[in-house]
């Protein structure tokens, strides 16, 4: 099985629906750009978000298994998928990546 890296690639932040929407919470996400999570043999991450592990966990099975070519050509790279969290509010965009061993 291979190895999935996750990369934190954009943050969003919709204010407006959080005003109109949202109870006011404490803690929302702290996911930081540019962090960098691996999968092993799909687990989840130590410190990756439970729900936006949800959101990803099929396409990280899929890439573990030696899947591609996600919807016959999505991505530049067929070996990788650009997947959201489904945070409404403060969505997360995350690239997954096969890691090839050599």
């Amino acid at each position: 099985m291979k190895r999935v890296k996750i990369t934190v690639i954009r943050k969003a932040c919709y204010q407006d629906l959080m005003e109109k929407y949202e109870n006011p919470i404490e803690h929302a996400c702290d996911i930081k750009e540019g962090s960098v999570f691996v999968s092993e043999n799909c687990q989840r991450p130590e410190g990756m978000c439970e729900s936006a592990w949800e959101s990803m966990l099929q396409f990280v099975m899929v890439l573990a298994h030696g899947g591609e070519n996600f919807y016959d050509g999505w991505m530049k790279n067929p070996k990788s998928a650009m997947i959201s969290c489904n945070d409404g509010f403060r969505p997360v965009s995350f690239l997954l990546e096969t890691i090839e061993d050599l």
